[in-house]
């Protein structure tokens, strides 16, 4: 029984994502190294995979720090009441029960260029939706959980104790977290950096929205697959996705490493 059940979840496996890839795979080849040369280096591919890059790089950068000081926030902060604590943990999973096209929405109808605090941006030469600073607010809207929501559990299980023995013994703030905190949490913080990487190369709604999908300024490397489909250029389309796929394979093995580490 047990073997029927593995074998039907290999079977699964492979049907859901094994199949999906290969058939992407052939069709970045369809036309051979030529075009599938042509689809990555195009200047509308390399601009989109430029573009998706730079919200990574930002976005990871942003969430990890600001992931770590509110997981520490939560976790730490001995007079914060509870109810407070209870209210920003709801925050913290609001992108995990909104769909990222209503958080993309949301950006727009708020700093949006029709609406009065959009317009006054704009006025002084700051526009956010149908910009690269819209996609950033949007991308960072659907990944902010991922960091506190690996962090948090192993500040909770590791507790403050050795902390406030490091402080007892005169240690100053920032000494305390890189000598007793961050060897405790480091694995975590690099599971979620993982899984933020993964979430921002991958994201396609929230962007969708707040971007326009402007060629040559606010398309991104998924935006530019969902063009391509639609325009019937479907060699191209397969192989920006095959190196999107190609990324996500990688951190799918990075994150494995990451959780063993953590495990250890």
């Amino acid at each position: 029984m047990r073997r029927l059940w593995i074998g039907l979840t290999c079977v699964v496996f492979a049907l859901l994502l094994g199949a999906p890839v290969v058939r992407i795979a052939i069709g970045a080849w369809s036309e051979g190294w030529e075009g599938f040369r042509h689809g990555l280096t195009r200047p509308e591919a390399l601009h989109a995979l430029g573009m998706t890059a730079l919200i990574v790089v930002v976005v990871t950068v942003v969430n990890t720090a600001f992931g770590v000081l509110f997981s520490l926030y939560l976790v730490r902060a001995a007079w914060l009441r509870e109810r407070m604590k209870r209210l920003l943990n709801s925050i913290v999973d609001l992108p995990f029960a909104v769909s990222p096209v209503i958080g993309g929405l949301m950006i727009v109808l708020l700093l949006g260029p029709e609406t009065a605090l959009g317009a006054m941006l704009e006025r002084g030469g700051i526009q956010i939706a149908y910009a690269l600073p819209g996609m950033i607010l949007a991308t960072l809207f659907v990944t902010f959980p991922l960091v506190i929501r690996e962090v948090m559990p192993v500040l909770q299980e590791i507790g403050s104790q050795q902390e406030e023995a490091a402080s007892t013994l005169g240690a100053y703030g920032w000494t305390t977290f890189w000598r007793v905190t961050w060897p405790s949490i480091r694995w975590s913080v690099v599971y979620g950096v993982v899984l933020t990487v993964a979430r921002a190369l991958g994201e396609f709604g929230a962007v969708l929205v707040v971007s326009g999908n402007i060629m040559f300024k606010t398309q991104t490397a998924t935006t530019l697959v969902y063009q391509d489909v639609e325009n019937f250029n479907l060699a191209s389309a397969n192989a920006v996705a095959l190196v999107l796929a190609a990324g996500s394979v990688g951190l799918l093995l990075l994150m494995e490493w990451a959780k063993s580490r953590r495990e250890g």
